[in-house]
């Protein structure tokens, strides 16, 4: 008796998007983490500090740049210098 064997669907790891809520794969959503220097993106997903996940709509952006909701899931203030890093990296 030759049975196939059906291999477990492989465990995707899920992220939420800060601003809008959606849940998608952590690889579409693009985190930022608070460091010693400051608050900076994380392209590898794996730096050391608090991060939080932002998904790639421009809406989401200009609401986290803009409002407190990225500064309140990193438990941080935003500088200027922050904002303006940020910005450049945004999608």
């Amino acid at each position: 008796m030759n049975q196939e064997r059906q291999r477990p669907a492989k465990h995707v790891p899920l992220r939420t998007c800060v601003v809008c809520r959606d849940k998608e794969s952590k690889r579409t959503l693009t985190r930022v983490v608070r460091t010693e220097q400051g608050v900076q993106v994380d392209p590898s997903g794996k730096m050391n500090g608090r991060g939080a996940y932002l998904c790639d709509r421009p809406a989401c952006w200009e609401r986290a740049l803009s409002g407190e909701v990225l500064s309140r899931a990193l438990r941080t203030t935003l500088t200027a210098e922050d904002r303006e890093r940020l910005k450049q990296a945004k999608p």
